[in-house]
């Protein structure tokens, strides 16, 4: 079974390692980086939110954590983000 994952913020050049990570612990993922017009479209409703506070404005944040309420996603806050900060979030949320 996979587990639908989204990483809000993180840094650009790491897209391909966070979905190489997610894809390790049989995890779908979704990064945005940048906030894109239409995000709220986009999150969709994943089982887990991963996001990464010290590279997210504001913004993004809200508009994140609004579609987490709407659809009951956990969410997990990590100011790092970093492949280790990712592959630790996933081996204590994804069973």
């Amino acid at each position: 079974m996979f587990v639908s994952v989204v990483i809000i913020g993180g840094h650009d050049r790491m897209v391909g390692r966070y979905k190489q990570i997610c894809k390790k612990h049989s995890c779908k993922a979704k990064v945005f980086t940048q906030m894109p017009g239409n995000m709220k479209g986009q999150i969709g409703s994943p089982d887990l939110m991963v996001l990464f506070t010290s590279t997210v404005s504001h913004k993004m944040v809200k508009c994140a954590l609004e579609e987490a309420q709407r659809s009951n996603t956990d969410v997990v806050r990590c100011h790092t983000s970093s492949g280790t900060a990712l592959e630790e979030i996933l081996a204590a949320h994804v069973h």
